[in-house]
């Protein structure tokens, strides 16, 4: 589904739909600090805020899936108002996690290649494949 808020920086000025498939990592951060600098919130988005924030909700999305079992968890994510509680979730952590990267000025893109470059050599596909541990 595609939402749109506030135009995205494109040539194309009527391009007002986003989606995975065409909005930026650079985008998402520029909606949020839109969002946050129209609050005037900047003064609360310290790192220790901001991490005890996307702690809490992941905790919700947490909460959500507690005493299910694994199929049951995901059937119920497939759709329906539990899904839309499930991706509510997501986007507060996720909002939170750009909202951070703002606030401290990460670039996501290069921090998360470079994390998986880093656990590509710490769990090798030949010797991990299909297994969570070694034990």
């Amino acid at each position: 589904m595609a939402v749109t808020i506030m135009a995205p920086k494109t040539k194309d000025k009527a391009a007002k739909v986003f989606d995975d498939q065409i909005t930026t990592i650079a985008e998402l951060r520029r909606q949020v600090k839109h969002f946050v600098a129209l609050r005037e919130w900047q003064q609360f988005h310290s790192p220790k805020n901001l991490s005890m924030a996307i702690a809490v909700e992941a905790a919700e999305l947490l909460d959500l899936f507690k005493w299910q079992t694994q199929t049951e968890s995901k059937r119920l994510s497939a759709s329906g108002k539990f899904r839309t509680a499930v991706a509510a979730e997501l986007a507060d952590i996720l909002i939170f996690e750009l909202a951070f990267a703002n606030s401290i000025d990460l670039d996501l893109s290069k921090t998360v290649l470079r994390k998986l470059m880093k656990n590509k050599k710490k769990y090798p596909a030949r010797i991990y494949k299909g297994k969570y541990s070694l034990d």
